[in-house]
């Protein structure tokens, strides 16, 4: 995306305003299904809010200018606050991703709703930003749901296993930011990230955005 930014500071500055709503959602969901379930620590740690510099990463920013995708900064969470650590754990991170995909069919209905509707004429403009908006959600969705810690998707399927696997699975957390890096970048060409998500992104947004736009896509 850093290309953008040279290309068309305009676009770049909208992709960027985009951007902090959907990691701000994100990660505000995080929080307050903390908050919900007993733990105050994100609302003492000033996470439970909705401004959007309380939940910047400088290391996921990064990477959404340079390659496209990152995360915001993880939203801390105390375990032996929760009456079910292992399940509340797994809801606690399943929120960010799903707030993304709420997100994402709420602005799929209302694009849908101002195509059908009868004397009004959807501009370019407004069709690319909305569907701009959904993709934005779905990759931050299915990006955070791949296992591998600090993502979401680790604790999703860490409350989705045996209790005899748990703690082994915990265990990998040490590695996940290697794991992740390896991930991420492109050293042999393309990265190889793009290969896991792209198939799922697609198949979301063949559904989310209507025929008609598939153009923009």
């Amino acid at each position: 995306m850093i290309d953008l930014l040279f290309r068309n500071p305009g676009a770049f500055l909208i992709f960027a305003v985009l951007l902090l709503i959907v990691v701000t959602v994100h990660e505000f969901s995080h929080a307050f299904s903390a908050d919900r379930l007993g733990d105050p620590t994100p609302s003492l740690m000033g996470r439970l809010t909705l401004n959007p510099f309380a939940h910047l990463d400088p290391i996921g920013t990064m990477l959404f200018v340079l390659v496209g995708f990152g995360w915001g900064k993880p939203v801390p969470f105390d375990p032996f606050n929760l009456r079910h650590p292992k399940k509340d754990s797994a809801l606690i991170s399943f929120a960010g991703p799903l707030s993304n995909i709420l997100m994402a069919i709420i602005s799929s209905v209302i694009l849908r709703l101002l195509i059908n509707l009868p004397n009004l004429t959807l501009s370019f403009l407004t069709a690319d930003l909305i569907v701009s908006f959904i993709r934005l959600n779905i990759l931050l969705a299915v990006f955070n749901l791949i296992p591998v810690h600090p993502l979401d998707g680790f604790k999703v399927v860490g409350g989705l296993l045996p209790e005899k696997y748990y703690h082994d699975w915990l265990d990998l957390e040490k590695y996940g930011m290697i794991f992740l890096l390896l991930l991420i970048f492109p050293f042999f060409g393309a990265s190889p990230v793009l290969k896991i998500i792209s198939p799922v992104m697609n198949l979301f947004l063949s559904i989310l955005v209507p025929s008609q736009l598939g153009g923009i896509i």
